[in-house]
Order: C-alpha cells, then structure tokens, then sequence
C-alpha cells in the first residue's frame, strides 16, 4: 500500500496543481466555466490534471532529462504568454499573437526532431520567416482591418501552410534513408558474422599436429608453420574485404586441402583442379565452406577409401565450382545442414540472384555446384 501511494503520489500533487491554477485563472477572469457544460468542464479538468500531473509522477525522469524538459518548460511558458497576450489585446489576427505560435511551433519541432531540424533549418526558418514578415506587413500596412480580412487574410495565412508539405517530404525522405541505412548496416554485420562462423576447430586441430609433428622433430613441421601463417593473414586481411582475387582464394584453399593432408595418418584422396581464364574477383571465404563440410563430414567420418574431388572452372563472367565426397551414412548428423545454410545466406547477401546452387545425395555419395555469375 504505501509503495502504491509512494509511486502514485504524483497525482495528487497534480490535483492540487491544478486546482489551483484553475482557481487562479477563474479569478482573474481567464476562463469562465458554465453550469450547462459540466461534461466539458469535467473532461477539460481530467485532461489538465493527467497533463499536470505528468512532470511531478516522472520527476526523477525529467531530473535525469533536465536539460531537454527545460526547453520543453520554456515553450509551455511561451505558449502560456501567447495566450494571455492574444486574450489581452482581443485583436484579430494579432501580429504579435501569430509570431509567438511561428516561434512556438518551431521549439516543437526542433525539440520533437532536433537534429533533422539542425540539418534542414534554412529550408524551415527562411520560408516561414518569409511568410512572417508577409503577414505583418499586410495585417498592418494593408490599410483598415476590414480591408485585410477580405482581401488579404487568405493568402497570408496560406503562406504559413505552404512549407508543411515540403517539410513533411523532406522527413519522409530522411527516414527511407535511414531505414536504408540500418538495413545495409545489419546485411554488413550479419554477413561479417557469417565470415566469422568458419569452424575455428581447424586451427586448433591444425595446431595441435603441430605440436605432435615438432616433437617428433618432423621435417614436416617448418611447412606445416609456413602455410597455417599464410591462412591466418589471409583469414584476418582478405577476409574482411568485400571482394578478392580468385587466385589469393586458391592458395587459401590450396593450402587448407595441404594441412588437412598432413593431419591424417593414412592416405586421403583430396584433388583439387582450377581451370579459369584471367583471375576474376569474387567474395572471401566462399568455397571454403563447401571444402570443409566435405572433409569434416566426409573423411573424418570414414577410416578408409575417403575421397573429396574438387573442380574449378570459369573466367572474368562466371566460376562454376564443383566438389563431390563420400561419407558414412551412420555418421552423419545435422551439422552439415549448419554449413550450407550459412553458405544460403553469404550468397544472398553477396550474389542476390547471380547464382545457382544444386546439392544432390544419393549412394553415401554428397555433391554440390556452385555457380556465379560475376560483374564488373
């Protein structure tokens, strides 16, 4: 109960808040209230209750906020001064009256969209100070106050109208933009988290034959340091890149198909062959992933006969690559599905519709073409 009091607490500060002022300004003859109207009066009087109430119910909030509510406070009290003013002098058409809302309405909108209004203020201030200064010089040179309300009020106030639309336009655009911009932003984060979801257990496999193989002292070893070196640069400095040269994609993959001949204590039937004219430019880390399925669910998954076969063809328009492996049904599981939906959504991201990809399964034997069609 008293939690509930303390939170709420807020209200009744309103309350009184507000009775008071409405008393205030009842006295002095600012608002008048009715009998016949008491639905209105009662709704009014909610209406500034809540809205009152507000600043006092979320006052740690607007503490933490100062700075952005007393501006808001600021143009409450400019609105509050041009009401009383237009009450005051009962001119109609006040010049004075129809500054203050011009000045109040753009505190809104630079508080409401600050940096949109800092951006485009030229286009808001110069038009609507143009119209400003029109309608005064009409409202009060334009002779008597007959003939500025049949001749010239119209065109005045539509002035002030003119520049909502384009204003209106202009946001519109700036939102598409940026709605663009954190679409782009999130295919670049996520296509980066895709290049990063190459199985790091290579590495660590790839290190820990190291280890085994300068132990044994193995002539093996200084190659072995040679080639993991190359692939690690490649990884952090190419792989980021947008696009690359199929020829530095080849001595990548090369060199992943030579440690992964090495690691294995019996003999691996891996080939790779490339037959591209020119060396076209295509994304990083690509067919990487078909490699690697193939051998870690194909010969790690079988003691003897494995085989992977590798074939590249193409020139600067398209690159077809092909790998077929074999595998042992009874050791097959669902990570192999992880691998090519990554590979789905890398070729999407990247290719759009410039590609084609056909997998076929039959006879323990897993083969996949991939082909892309390349532009300048």
């Amino acid at each position: 109960m008293q939690h509930a009091i303390k939170k709420y607490v807020g209200f009744f500060y309103g309350l009184l808040a507000t009775v008071a002022i409405m008393a205030s300004l009842y006295a002095i003859g600012f608002i008048i209230i009715r009998d016949f109207y008491t639905f209105e009066v009662a709704f009014l009087f909610l209406f500034w209750w809540l809205v009152i109430s507000w600043p006092f119910y979320k006052w740690h909030y607007i503490k933490k906020h100062k700075k952005r509510y007393s501006k808001a406070l600021v143009l409450l009290l400019l609105l509050v001064v041009t009401m009383i003013t237009d009450s005051y002098f009962d001119t109609a058409d006040n010049p004075l009256t129809i500054s203050l809302l011009v000045v109040f309405w753009m505190g809104v909108v630079y508080l409401a969209f600050p940096k949109f209004f800092l951006k485009y203020k030229w286009f808001i201030l110069i038009p609507y100070g143009i119209s400003t200064a029109h309608f005064i010089y009409v409202r009060v040179f334009s002779g008597d106050l007959e003939y500025y309300l049949n001749h010239e009020k119209g065109f005045a106030l539509t002035l002030f109208m003119i520049p909502i639309p384009i204003v209106v336009v202009i946001w519109i655009y700036e939102q598409y933009k940026w709605l663009q911009s954190l679409k782009e932003e999130k295919a670049s984060t996520e296509l980066a988290l895709l290049k990063s979801q190459i199985n790091p257990h290579f590495f660590f496999n790839t290190l820990n034959n190291l280890y085994a193989l300068t132990v044994k002292q193995s002539e093996q070893a200084p190659a072995v340091v040679l080639k993991l070196s190359e692939m690690m640069r490649y990884t952090i400095y190419e792989g980021k890149k947008e696009l690359v040269d199929l020829n530095k994609e080849v001595d990548y993959m090369n060199n992943f198909i030579e440690l992964h001949k090495i690691r294995y204590h019996r003999n691996v039937d891996i080939s790779f062959n490339v037959e591209v004219d020119g060396n076209p430019r295509v994304a990083p880390l690509l067919f990487i992933i078909l490699i690697e399925n193939a051998i870690k669910h194909g010969v790690e998954s079988m003691s003897e006969h494995a085989f992977v076969h590798i074939s590249m063809q193409g020139n600067e328009k398209a690159i077809n690559f092909e790998i077929e492996n074999n595998y042992n049904p009874s050791e097959r599981n669902s990570e192999i599905g992880i691998g090519m939906n990554n590979l789905k959504r890398r070729l999407v991201h990247t290719y759009k519709n410039d590609y084609s990809l056909d997998i076929k399964e039959a006879d323990q034997l897993y083969k996949v073409q991939l082909t892309i069609q390349l532009h300048d």
